[in-house]
């Protein structure tokens, strides 16, 4: 997997922490800097946590589906994204809407956002992918927009959410379907 792929997968697999971070930083009167760390952290370390976790589950099951994996790289990226896509075209913008910034509040969220990844690291080990290089740079990717996002919820407003949330499940659905047509040798990138 290229350094490109790896870096729209992992903006892809951003887009709901970032989509929560701006809700957060509209929820909040005033964003400090300590926000922007604390969302960044959670979501970050999270998001790198889970595609490792699931590179080990898919470690441990590639040789029994080592010739279909292709195929579950495809289904699982592309029903992560289609799921992206619909949450956000769906959305309730009420959901998200608390300003703390406690474990008990964070803990649940990073959950939330990072399940997709812990399909996408299935995904990587079925692809071979160097998983500590993947997920470090999944993590600070995660890191750097969810910064990112509490200070944009507090200075835009609403208007991003949704269209953040789109592209990611875009670059997913796109990401997964290059990954079936390069193994099935219909296309070469």
């Amino acid at each position: 997997m290229s350094l490109i792929e790896l870096f729209l997968i992992a903006v892809g697999l951003s887009m709901d922490a970032f989509a929560v971070a701006i809700c957060k930083g509209l929820a909040t009167s005033r964003v400090k800097f300590s926000n922007m760390v604390v969302t960044g952290l959670w979501f970050g370390l999270f998001q790198a946590l889970m595609p490792l976790l699931g590179y080990m589950l898919g470690v441990n099951f590639s040789s029994i589906i080592q010739s279909v994996d292709h195929w579950i790289a495809f289904v699982l990226l592309s029903l992560i994204g289609l799921n992206m896509i619909r949450e956000a075209v769906t959305s309730d913008d009420d959901d998200e809407g608390n300003c703390s910034y406690a474990p008990s509040v964070m803990f649940p969220l990073a959950i939330a956002t990072s399940i997709d990844a812990l399909a996408v690291g299935v995904s990587f080990a079925f692809l071979a992918v160097d998983i500590f290089p993947a997920v470090l740079f999944i993590g600070v990717c995660t890191f750097t927009l969810s910064c990112a996002g509490v200070k944009m919820g507090a200075v835009f407003g609403d208007r991003f959410k949704s269209k953040a949330e789109i592209a990611g499940g875009i670059i997913l659905v796109l990401m997964g379907l290059k990954i079936l047509l390069e193994h099935l040798g219909v296309v070469s990138f």
